[in-house]
């Protein structure tokens, strides 16, 4: 029993397996043997570096001391040819005006330690040359002006670089001072030190430190190599083998991949096809990527193939067309038995209690309520009247067949008698801001039943007790009617679906108002056909806004 079984790679897992073994592994060897050698070579870089900074550091300190012992030795002869009386004065001018020394004074032998050395008291370098047997010339050279003469070379600014006294084990002076790197310098130095050479020592390969003891002055010069100088040498470096390498490896596969590339997808548009086709995807050909490197079996198949989706998608889209047609129809079959249904029982309803009771021989009805109840027959049948009306425009606004006959009417007008036709008001006041001789292009009929329609609609979904403004005015081109009340805000979304046929704001669930949902379906078509615009707008603030615009007659 095999304990796994071997998966069938597809193409694209099969080039870059390829690529994998062919390319990778021996970049990532030559990587490893390149990277070893150059971090080899720059060690030896830096151990060289750090040397040579050291013995400039050494040569300047030997050079500074030579020179401050020549002028000594000048100042020493020059006190043999004046008065003992005078030596002290002389001096002191002497340390006032050198730049070199400050306070030069003559000592006894007995108080002289060596020719040169460090004070840890004052913080000085104290130099001393003999006059006598008795007496030496001793002058002070300050730390800072040494620093400055010591290190004025060197251009370094991450080399640390300390200057010791192997007398009192003190810090002299240093370049680029830092505490932590000092210490563990200190702690690396070996415990036998070799005097008048170079050597190197630490722990760490890539961070070499040097060292020198000059005998005759005991001073302990350090060369440091920081981890920041590292990091800008072989570190930085290695990155640059790195993407040397990477570039190098990216072009080879590219150089690879060139041929590889457009038969693999030519082949996967082929697949493509073929699986689209399988899924009822009528529509989709195979567009191949055609140059001297795709072979010709793939360009015929692709064209054979490209042929049959063709002759299949004309077939496909007769037979979706006739099931487009039959859907609707079942669908407004279905929308218009349900409105129907819900809609014309209630007046229906109305309209057979009040007859049924005013036919009743065994109770008398007095005239008031028999003129009541016919008022509540004649405008149920109103109702019913306008949802048949409703009912039986559809068609003709769908296939844009409905024909109007325009003449020019009084905008204004048109609104008044609408108002007057218009029967429940829900407790809304509807406020009129009109500009006069609007004249329009419309069907006066047509135009009532829009502006009706519009009325009891905003009547319909306002909030109760809020007023529903009417407002006329014209442009260059229309006469323009805006109604706007309060009611709940409504997204984009909405709006649009608003205009479609049997759309409510409210579902058959939740339906609190009466309605076919044709109201706006019905007037977005009128006005369309006496050539007009219809836009419905909703705000955050609760203003529903219907704006119609008929053109002005001229």
């Amino acid at each position: 029993m095999k304990l796994f079984k071997l998966k069938r790679l597809k193409i694209v897992e099969q080039m870059i397996f390829v690529i994998l073994i062919s390319v990778l592994i021996p970049l990532i060897t030559a990587f490893f043997i390149v990277n070893n050698v150059n971090q080899h070579a720059i060690r030896k870089e830096l151990q060289y570096s750090a040397a040579m900074i050291n013995d400039i550091v050494v040569q300047n300190i030997y050079t500074y001391i030579e020179s401050d012992k020549n002028t000594l030795l000048d100042i020493a002869y020059a006190l043999k040819f004046i008065p003992e009386k005078q030596k002290e004065k002389y001096l002191i001018d002497i340390s006032k005006s050198s730049s070199d020394f400050k306070n030069i004074k003559i000592v006894s032998t007995n108080k002289v330690k060596k020719n040169i050395y460090y004070d840890t008291k004052q913080k000085e370098l104290i130099l001393n040359e003999k006059l006598n047997d008795n007496e030496y010339l001793s002058a002070s050279i300050d730390i800072k002006r040494f620093k400055d003469k010591i290190f004025t070379t060197i251009k370094d600014k991450m080399r640390q670089i300390y200057i010791i006294d192997t007398a009192s084990n003190e810090l002299i002076t240093s370049h680029n001072f830092s505490n932590n790197e000092y210490q563990n310098a200190i702690i690396s130095l070996p415990k036998q030190l070799v005097k008048n050479k170079a050597v190197l020592f630490g722990k760490i390969k890539n961070e070499p430190i040097i060292y020198y003891k000059m005998n005759d002055t005991g001073f302990l010069i350090i060369t440091n190599t920081t981890e920041k100088i590292a990091d800008n040498t072989i570190y930085k470096s290695r990155v640059t083998i790195i993407l040397t390498i990477l570039f190098a490896g990216l072009s080879v596969i590219g150089i690879i991949g060139l041929y590889t590339y457009y038969l693999y997808i030519n082949i996967r548009q082929l697949f493509k096809g073929i699986m689209a086709l399988s899924k009822g995807n009528y529509k989709r050909k195979i567009r191949l990527l055609t140059n001297f490197l795709t072979p010709y079996e793939i360009v015929f198949l692709a064209f054979e193939f490209n042929k049959m989706v063709y002759e299949v998608n004309i077939a496909y889209r007769k037979l979706k067309q006739n099931n487009r047609e039959l859907e609707h129809l079942n669908e407004f079959r279905s929308n218009l038995i349900d409105t129907v249904s819900h809609e014309l029982r209630t007046p229906l309803t109305s309209i057979m209690g009040y007859t049924s009771r005013l036919l009743r021989s065994d109770i008398e009805i007095d005239e008031t309520t028999r003129i009541k109840s016919l008022k509540v027959i004649k405008r149920q049948s109103e109702r019913l009247s306008r949802m048949v009306e409703d009912l039986l425009i559809i068609p003709d606004i769908e296939r844009k067949g409905l024909n109007i006959e325009l003449t020019k009417i009084d905008l204004n007008r048109a609104i008044d008698v609408s108002l007057q036709l218009i029967k429940d008001f829900k407790n809304h006041n509807f406020i009129l801001k009109t500009k006069d001789n609007i004249n329009i292009i419309a069907n006066e009929d047509r135009l009532e039943q829009v502006i009706i329609n519009l009325l009891e609609n905003a009547s319909k979904y306002a909030y109760d007790e809020t007023d529903i403004k009417i407002r006329t005015y014209e442009d260059d081109n229309y006469g323009i009617i805006e109604i706007t009340n309060k009611a709940d805000y409504i997204d984009k979304e909405k709006l649009k679906q608003l205009k479609q046929k049997f759309t409510r704001l409210d579902d058959k669930t939740t339906r609190t108002t009466r309605g076919t949902g044709l109201g706006l379906f019905i007037v977005e078509g009128l006005i369309d056909a006496m050539g007009g615009k219809f836009i419905l707008s909703s705000y955050k603030d609760n203003t529903f806004c219907v704006v119609c615009k008929l053109k002005k007659a001229l």
